[in-house]
């Protein structure tokens, strides 16, 4: 097992490493390496959601069973393991802003609100009150020693990389962070898991949105605000109404399914979502097209950078040739399915030198 990934100055034995541990795989790995470095290591949980809610639930984390198997590794490992709720903290920046979000005709990515809030500043205030000299995560990213100090780059495995969910990650918290699996392929963590015997090693991966049930998450949307549910028109790029729908919340930048529209000469996609009047504008892939987005809350952590760089604007999207000037992301080329609320993470090569969130767009 490579133990490098934890750039600790030595002796490692007066080191102390706080894990943050979810009860799935990646983060039980972690806290095995961790420990196996020979510095003191302490996992901490964060009960994000209710206890019972989620007991049982595959592809949920931070909350029923996954407390209970992240306490399990903690014991096997014989380290110390804390559980902190921060329930009210995380429905109120993740989960209510994801429901007003929607309302907003806009696509959040609760994820990075997570990272953003619960995950990385409230771990933080705890790992610096244990007094650790570095907070590990199950991220797959890597944080690699530049000539400037440390920098933020994808993970070896593009299909594990978590990158655009942690654009948002400051120079300040990448200083103390680590992440250990940004090396490693998926299958090499279960195989470790497995050859630690840890009971974790064939659990399945947590779903995306974890506190959304069956991944229905115009549901979840509609309970906490029920005005998601009033319907309103349909109408083309010129405002001739086509139909109706049930509710905004069912619908984003893009999406092509679920209009039920008959009787067109050819395919519509939805445009953009107008609030204020509930109408859906639908119009033809063309309409789609976008040359640039205006951006709010940047956030750089790429130095003086200042050469060509990439813009990823979906979390499966690949990073396509941009230019940043000011708050304006200018596309080399026309991009589809940009939507405000979504985030747009800017890359040199495999360094990831930050991003903003989408507010608008403008046509290509």
């Amino acid at each position: 097992m490579d133990l490098g990934e934890f750039q600790l100055d030595a002796p490692v034995s007066a080191r102390r490493i706080v894990v943050a541990m979810s009860g799935g795989v990646d983060s039980s790995v972690v806290a095995a390496l961790a420990h196996a470095t020979g510095a003191e290591t302490i996992g901490v949980t964060l009960q994000l959601y209710d206890h019972g809610a989620a007991v049982g639930r595959a592809g949920s984390c931070c909350a029923g069973r996954d407390i209970r198997d992240a306490r399990a590794v903690c014991d096997k490992l014989g380290i110390a393991h804390y559980v902190f709720d921060h329930e009210s903290s995380f429905r109120e920046t993740v989960i209510d802003d994801f429901a007003d979000a929607y309302l907003a005709g806009r696509t959040p990515i609760p994820c990075v609100k997570c990272n953003m809030g619960p995950k990385f500043t409230d771990l933080f205030a705890l790992a610096r009150d244990l007094g650790a000299d570095c907070l590990a995560t199950g991220h797959y990213i890597r944080r690699v020693m530049g000539p400037a100090g440390a920098e933020l780059h994808r993970a070896i495995d593009p299909a594990r990389d978590q990158s655009y969910f942690l654009f948002a990650t400051t120079q300040a918290q990448l200083d103390f962070l680590r992440f250990p699996l940004g090396a490693m392929p998926k299958a090499r963590v279960r195989e470790i898991a497995t050859e630690l015997g840890l009971g974790v090693a064939g659990k399945p991966d947590s779903q995306d949105i974890c506190f959304v049930p069956d991944g229905d998450y115009a549901s979840l949307v509609r309970k906490l605000r029920p005005e998601a549910q009033e319907g309103g028109e349909i109408v083309d790029l010129e405002g001739h109404v086509l139909g109706r729908h049930g509710g905004l919340v069912g619908y984003t930048v893009g999406q092509r399914r679920g209009l039920e529209i008959g009787g067109l000469a050819e395919p519509l996609y939805v445009v953009r979502l107008e609030p204020a009047t509930k109408r859906l504008v639908v119009g033809p892939r063309s309409a789609l097209a976008v040359g640039a987005a205006r951006l709010s809350d940047i956030n750089w952590i790429g130095g003086d950078h200042g050469g060509p760089l990439t813009a990823k604007v979906r979390s499966m999207a690949k990073p396509v040739p941009a230019r940043l000037d000011g708050e304006r992301l200018v596309f080399d080329a026309p991009e589809y399915g940009v939507a405000p609320g979504q985030a747009a993470v800017l890359y040199a090569g495999d360094r990831v030198l930050g991003g903003g969130w989408i507010e608008g767009t403008e046509a290509a």
